[in-house]
């Protein structure tokens, strides 16, 4: 079974170029002009295993919302091409993820059915680089990719004081979710409803 996916996205606000192999090693090679959010999309691609190559030209003379909500989206739709009907996969996953001072929980389920629950509150202050990144925009980003990919997905931050780390155990946290999740464990549909 191959479960990868290449995505195009090209609209007035962003031309997007995107594969996604979910049972990968974890390579990543992203560009998207924004420094710190590739090193989050880099965290997501390690941590699940999955290889992601990702370029995303984006209108950031306006603002960064466009190309971090359509990367999400982009991603969201090639990981829902990839993994096809689910059947055999272990569809749940849940892990707490720490980062020094930072906790994060990710509960996670491939359920066919889109739901965010984002209770992620940084002190929000931007995240230092060149643009400097609002971390007000990782909602965006996960709530595109729940549409687009049709999952369910809880982030809860338990504790932390610094923006970066709490933002990255968020995005390693789903990572991990997302790794345990697409394991395929058996052939048998993970649902009574014989679909996902």
């Amino acid at each position: 079974m191959t479960r990868n996916a290449d995505i195009t996205r090209n609209t007035k606000e962003t031309d997007i170029s995107l594969h996604l192999d979910v049972d990968g090693s974890g390579s990543v090679e992203v560009t998207t002009g924004l420094a710190f959010f590739d090193h989050m999309l880099a965290q997501l691609a390690k941590h699940s295993r999955m290889d992601l190559r990702l370029v995303c030209k984006g209108d950031l003379d306006i603002d960064s919302h466009h190309t971090v909500e359509d990367c999400g989206i982009a991603l969201g739709e090639a990981f829902k091409a990839a993994l096809g009907d689910k059947a055999g996969t272990r569809r749940f996953a849940s892990i707490t993820v720490p980062l020094d001072e930072a906790a994060v929980e990710v509960i996670l389920d491939l359920s066919g059915r889109p739901f965010l629950h984002y209770e992620i509150d940084p002190p929000g202050q931007k995240v230092l680089g060149d643009p400097p990144f609002d971390p007000q925009l990782c909602e965006e980003f996960w709530r595109a990719f729940v549409m687009a990919s049709g999952i369910t997905l809880h982030l809860v931050m338990l504790r932390g004081k610094n923006t970066h780390h709490i933002i990255e155990a968020s995005f390693k946290g789903t990572a991990r979710a997302i790794y345990d999740a697409v394991k395929v464990v058996d052939e048998v549909m993970p649902s009574t409803k014989g679909v996902l």
